[in-house]
């Protein structure tokens, strides 16, 4: 065979493969036996290795990834990839439903709803119609390159083909051969691949998975793609995050099952909440039935340009709910109540329980909340109660059952003192939380405070987890992070239980760690109410450690999306003097790694810019670099004093609040005019 015939028959080899794979893993419809199927993919194979140039990135022989890799490199999200509030019940989807029309506008705005599948959120981006990038959700704004494990998915589909009716001149012809494409949707398994599963890990005398959550989530975050080759894992897509025309919701999902992917069937228009209470209902009775874990329906404003409208508040769209089923739930007695302290010295009561099985765990503790919490609910220790992992997540004690006591029963009263320290415990105006005032030499909190400085998203130091951190701090070697940094492999080798080897890895591990970014050096200071999107906010907005010290009240009022509690709670902790001595012995110890805020003028200087919508020539965040670096100032939110809103695609809210205010609007290409005269 020539070169040339082997290549014509390439490509219908992987034609053909391609339909096949649609039919059986998005259709679920089988038209020729596997053992064909794997015929058909052998002969691409052995072609592909008697002309290795025939060989291309959106063959169905790529799928497996090669080599474990050494670590997953990060992912900045083009678009946030945010949260959805939860709603519970009817009066909360009525109540939204007032929201939302208040907020927009409009009276009876048109929904869509879908499943809310029990699995793992990824975003995979295509370039040219070419599977390029797969990425985890992570903390909204940076996730995880797993592209990798995703191409073993085979209902991700590698090249993106139309295998159904679509007005391409509607929806943008030349966008889908030759433009970016972002598509975010779920990895999850099915209820029968799990059970097959975890029957042959019994078999084979291994430990069972919980739940199958879990292990999409675990196939997709570990580093050897043939772990997530070997595991039956499907996707499903649920929003098309470029914008190729579409002025619905439910639009997306008709172009993304057009290209190739699987859709939920059951999604449907909804005129109005009286819909998606009857379409949650319909769902909830068949719940048990559907061939995959789910944990409610998502139910969104339908008209795109009312969503935009609507924005962002906290983590999520206000245009966007998941509307969730009630939590599953048990019974089971409340053996003892114990508190737990936290690194901000909150004291938060646990029940132990007796172990009991919820939706394939065990749980045997579930939080009480708070004193109050107790008090209203009735709680005695020994009470059978029931408990629900709200969500399917968090266990939680909802009700006590009274009418099953047996007198033997102890009312619980929170102690005046904190349990590991002794120090009086204070109940601050306005919260219903107690805390330690101890919070400078309680044990509890020293110990939640460097579990959290060690974290995957503060400093990320690998293998120093609890157990080692807790024999470190026993031992003296550890008190403080800068502790941490001034370890030898002589201090750990000595230790029992400690070998060499292991001494050595704990040791390699904190040295790679010896230079964190910006923002997770602030995040692993556990400044209270400080998060991972407020530490971000404070790393781009100051260029180093010291100027952010010295902030002052109102210069840190100042900051977009920082401020009340939050700019008391900054403040106070850096000029706190065990806070100060702190810093300065871990700054000795380690260096930080700053955002690229070189500023080669002062073109830009007093003014202040908002980025909005996606740019062809740059990133937002490199937007942002070059009007820093000409001596200009950037912010995430309009305002009077915002001097120009940079428009890109995908505009949101942002366009209509400049126009509300006044503020000049600049388009991509006048942005950068700016930058030559």
């Amino acid at each position: 065979m020539t070169k040339e015939e082997a290549k014509k028959r390439v490509e219908k080899l992987k034609s053909l493969i391609n339909r096949h794979r649609y039919l059986y893993h998005v259709l679920d419809k089988e038209e020729i036996s596997d053992s064909a199927f794997d015929t058909l993919k052998h002969e691409l194979f052995l072609l592909e290795q008697e002309f290795p140039g025939l060989i291309t990135p959106d063959s169905p022989t790529q799928r497996v990834g090669g080599q474990p890799l050494p670590s997953f490199k990060k992912v900045r999200h083009r678009v946030p990839m945010l949260s959805i509030e939860d709603i519970f019940n009817q009066d909360e989807l009525k109540g939204w439903e007032e929201y939302v029309s208040k907020l927009s506008g409009v009276k009876n705005p048109e929904y869509f709803a879908e499943l809310k599948v029990d699995g793992f959120a990824v975003s995979l981006l295509y370039k040219k119609g070419v599977f390029e990038l797969g990425a985890t959700r992570g903390n909204g704004e940076v996730g995880e390159d797993v592209t990798q494990n995703l191409k073993t998915i085979e209902s991700i589909p590698l090249k993106l083909e139309l295998h159904s009716k679509l007005s391409l001149a509607k929806f943008g012809k030349k966008a889908l051969e030759k433009g970016d494409i972002e598509v975010r949707g779920e990895v999850y398994m099915g209820k029968r691949d799990f059970e097959k599963l975890n029957a042959s890990r019994k078999k084979q005398g291994l430990s069972l998975f919980a739940n199958p959550r879990n292990v999409a989530a675990g196939s997709i975050r570990q580093l050897d793609p043939k772990l997530a080759l070997s595991r039956p894992l499907k996707f499903m897509a649920y929003d098309l995050v470029t914008n190729l025309g579409q002025t619905l919701h439910s639009e997306e999902h008709e172009i993304l099952k057009a290209l190739g992917f699987k859709t939920d069937e059951t999604a449907r228009v909804c005129k109005d909440t009286a819909s998606i209470l009857f379409y949650w209902e319909t769902i909830a009775k068949k719940r048990d039935s559907l061939p995959h874990l789910i944990d409610g329906i998502v139910a969104v404003v339908n008209n795109n340009n009312v969503f935009e409208k609507l924005g962002v508040a906290g983590k999520g769209p206000r245009g966007i709910r998941a509307f969730k089923f009630s939590g599953k739930q048990a019974t089971t007695k409340i053996l003892d109540i114990k508190l737990q302290v936290g690194r901000t010295g909150a004291i938060t009561p646990v029940a132990v329980l007796e172990p009991v099985q919820v939706a394939g765990v065990t749980i045997s503790r579930a939080t009480l909340h708070n004193q109050d919490e107790i008090e209203r609910l009735g709680v005695k220790i020994g009470d059978t109660v029931v408990i629900e992992r709200a969500g399917d997540v968090i266990p939680a004690v909802i009700k006590a059952l009274p009418e099953l006591r047996s007198g033997k029963e102890k009312a619980f009263n929170m102690p005046k003192t904190c349990p590991v320290c002794g120090e009086k415990l204070v109940r601050p105006a306005g919260e219903a939380v107690w805390r330690c005032a101890n919070k400078n030499n309680c044990p509890a909190q020293k110990k939640e405070f460097l579990y959290h400085f060690v974290s995957r998203r503060a400093f990320d130091i690998r293998g120093l987890g609890p157990k080692i951190l807790d024999r470190l701090t026993q031992e003296n070697l550890v008190t403080y992070p800068a502790n941490i940094f001034e370890l030898k492999e002589g201090d750990l080798a000595v230790l029992e239980r400690f070998g060499e080897k292991s001494a050595a890895n704990i040791i390699k591990a904190i040295q790679e760690r010896k230079t964190v970014p910006f923002n997770r050096f602030i995040y692993g200071l556990g400044i209270r109410h400080v998060g991972e999107k407020t530490s971000l906010d404070l790393a781009e907005y100051f260029e180093s450690i010291e100027k952010l010290k010295q902030a002052s009240l109102e210069k840190l009022d100042s900051i977009p999306d920082v401020g009340g509690v939050m700019v008391k709670s900054i403040f106070e902790w850096f000029h706190a003097k065990e806070n100060v001595k702190m810093l300065n012995d871990l700054l000795k110890e380690i260096s930080i790694e700053y955002p690229k805020k070189k500023r080669v003028g002062q073109k830009f200087a007093g003014q202040t810019f908002v980025v909005t919508g996606t740019l062809d020539s740059m990133s937002r965040e490199e937007a942002h670099e070059k009007i820093r670096e000409l001596g200009g100032e950037t912010s995430e939110s309009v305002s009077r004093s915002t001097s120009y809103l940079v428009v890109g695609k995908e505009r949101g809210s942002k366009f209509d609040k400049a126009k509300e205010l006044g503020v000049k609007t600049l388009k991509e290409k006048e942005f950068l005019n700016l930058f030559k005269t």
